[in-house]
């Protein structure tokens, strides 16, 4: 079984005495059923972290299995005993794609999910693919106003396919057409039911804009923050 979606139908329809319903993985993974959806259909191809460990617990399933069809799916989270010694360290097979890097100016011209052509500053890989994959670059992170949480030289990959939800970090354009990296908050809607909002710096020391004050476009989600530790 070499994607997800296959591991996760085995697990939930062919392992069990009784079949497991969507709804149910849902509820126990804390997800909506349309995240669970996604997952059986191969629209998002991979599951980690938190909703990984609860979705193998919920299914009595290894939990490096499900994540890369390595292994016996019946070895349930067992930890890897190396010298003795537990290893918290949980395996993945990865596949990279290579996606842009811009500076912030790139990233303000960005245009929907489209790139306009220009050279980017350089490129990185993730193994996030999201729904468009072509909608999906790396900005690094510049100045402070975003401390404590992000630093100077962080690395963001956002995802310009996916609409922001109130507490999302975002990558906006502002007035002077560069791209700025602020907190996403709903405070109303206007007449037509779009979100009239904010974009909050975390370092206090920074205004606050407002939709209705400033010319804003959202350009993407940030989906992943790196940083690197020396």
């Amino acid at each position: 079984m070499k994607t997800l979606a296959e591991r996760l139908r085995y697990a939930m329809e062919v392992l069990p005495p009784k079949r497991i319903k969507g709804v149910d993985l849902a509820r126990a993974v804390g997800v909506k059923p349309p995240s669970v959806s996604d997952w059986l259909t191969g629209k998002s191809k991979t599951m980690e972290g938190e909703n990984l460990l609860k979705a193998s617990k919920f299914l009595g399933v290894s939990a490096n299995w499900l994540a890369s069809g390595i292994g016996n799916p019946t070895d349930k989270n067992k930890l890897i005993i190396k010298n003795e010694e537990l290893s918290n360290i949980l395996y993945r097979d990865l596949r990279l794609h290579k996606i842009p890097v811009f500076d912030y100016v790139q990233a303000g011209q960005w245009k929907e999910v489209s790139y306009d052509g220009a050279t980017p500053l350089s490129y990185t890989y993730t193994d996030y693919i999201g729904t468009v994959p072509e909608a999906i670059f790396c900005v690094i992170v510049q100045g402070n106003s975003m401390e404590p949480d992000f630093k100077e030289g962080d690395m963001l990959i956002v995802d310009s396919s996916i609409t922001p939800k109130p507490g999302s970090f975002v990558i906006a354009q502002n007035g002077s057409h560069e791209a700025t990296f602020k907190k996403y908050r709903v405070v109303s809607h206007d007449e037509y039911g779009r979100d009239v909002f904010e974009l909050i710096p975390l370092n206090s020391d920074y205004p606050t804009l407002f939709s209705k004050m400033h010319n804003i476009r959202i350009i993407g989600v940030v989906v992943r923050h790196m940083r690197d530790f020396k």
